[in-house]
């Protein structure tokens, strides 16, 4: 109960993120069965386990963080950026390749056996530094030359050293910069020359890419492939998951199958990660697919409430910038699952297992929380002052 008192910040945010995460025990356990089999342990109850200690780790992170003022992540997010590269750097450098193509995304943890994903770190990282330098020139003009160094030079480093490995996560980072700059006041007239740099920069590295495969192993092929089944609408043998997670969702019907009742668990590979959507609406049905989706809507909801209460512009940034892209993967992912979208990668987050999505989202959602609970310390010292009374009685 003590801890209950100690939580700060937007009450709905917290119930919302708990009732996902107690959620997603639900359809990870159901599809651990296929990982169990996969894999060879023979145990769901193992994957079950690895699940709540990444969602308790995961609530650690947002209790701790949204106890940081945050106006802390202004200087921790320019310590943060040169840390970021470096760790891209050394998770590019190993060099892991699976049939040629780059999978160099992942980085071991000494000592304690766990991999990292760091490119969801740089996501978070870029966000807040992003939302930093919008606040520092808001009221004033600015030329495109002197926003070059400070701004597009960092963030053009980290999509660049993101980009080979994992498109997916690069591309979604790009969008979100640019409707961060867009809403913090950048200049449209700069916006279009980012926005144009950044496709004939893409353009140039697929080029350079299929020119030199040996040069720098990627993933070019797989995303092109990806984008041409998406287009042909033929089924093929590269629409394995695709065809599986619609067979999962057509059988899904109205109410679903029950927990646990999934039969494509056993046929889609990543059932408990990138296709769980398919797997929670052919358990639970449209109803459930439509309650997950009601969940992410409200989450959007009050995540742009926090921004607007917040008191200054660097929180209304920073709430924006690393809120939004939690209900956009969100999004996605639904949408990669009902074949809406070309296959991503994208994890459906606090419901996917995955321990690195699922803290870094957690920590995302600590930052919310923080500003948030700024808000609520300013809120109450208003009232104090307006009621003197107040502090009298709680003297007495």
């Amino acid at each position: 109960m003590q801890l209950l008192k100690n939580i700060k910040g937007d009450r709905l945010i917290w119930a919302i993120v708990a009732l996902l995460a107690l959620f997603s025990f639900l359809p990870v356990y159901s599809a651990a069965s296929n990982l169990a089999y996969v894999g060879g342990s023979g145990s769901t109850f193992t994957f079950f386990v690895k699940h709540f200690m990444h969602l308790f780790l995961g609530f650690a992170i947002i209790y701790g963080v949204h106890k940081v003022p945050y106006r802390y992540f202004r200087g921790l997010s320019m310590i943060m950026i040169p840390v970021v590269l470096v760790l891209l750097v050394v998770t590019m450098l190993q060099g892991t390749t699976i049939d040629g193509a780059n999978a160099s995304r992942w980085i071991q943890i000494p000592f304690v056996g766990m991999s990292f994903q760091t490119s969801t770190l740089a996501a978070v990282v870029l966000m807040v530094y992003v939302a930093r330098y919008l606040s520092k020139i808001q009221d004033r003009e600015v030329t495109f030359k002197e926003t070059i160094l400070p701004l597009w030079i960092p963030v053009f480093f980290t999509l660049i050293l993101i980009l080979p490995a994992n498109f997916s996560t690069a591309a979604i980072m790009f969008v979100m910069i640019m409707m961060l700059s867009f809403i913090g006041g950048y200049p449209l007239k700069f916006l279009s020359v980012i926005i144009g740099t950044g496709i004939l920069s893409l353009a140039l590295f697929v080029l350079v890419a299929k020119a030199f495969p040996e040069a720098m192993p990627n993933r070019i092929d797989t995303w092109m492939s990806r984008i041409e089944n998406f287009s042909n609408g033929e089924d093929t043998e590269a629409d394995y998951q695709i065809e599986k997670a619609k067979i999962a969702i057509a059988t899904g019907e109205v109410f679903g199958k029950g927990p646990g009742k999934s039969r494509q668990k056993n046929f889609l590979p990543q059932s408990s990660s990138d296709f769980i959507f398919a797997i929670i609406i052919e358990e639970y049905g449209l109803v459930g697919g439509l309650v997950l989706l009601t969940m992410y809507s409200w989450l959007l909801f009050r995540i742009v409430i926090v921004s607007q209460k917040s008191d200054t512009v660097f929180g209304k940034l920073l709430v924006l910038g690393v809120g939004l892209p939690i209900v956009f993967q969100a999004l996605i992912n639904m949408a990669v699952a009902v074949e809406l979208f070309p296959v991503t990668g994208q994890t459906l987050p606090l419901i996917s297992s995955g321990g690195t999505s699922i803290w870094m989202t957690c920590l995302a959602i600590g930052i919310v929380l923080s500003v948030s609970a700024k808000r609520e310390e300013i809120k109450e010292q208003e009232d104090a002052e307006d009621n003197p009374l107040s502090i009298l009685s709680e003297a007495i």
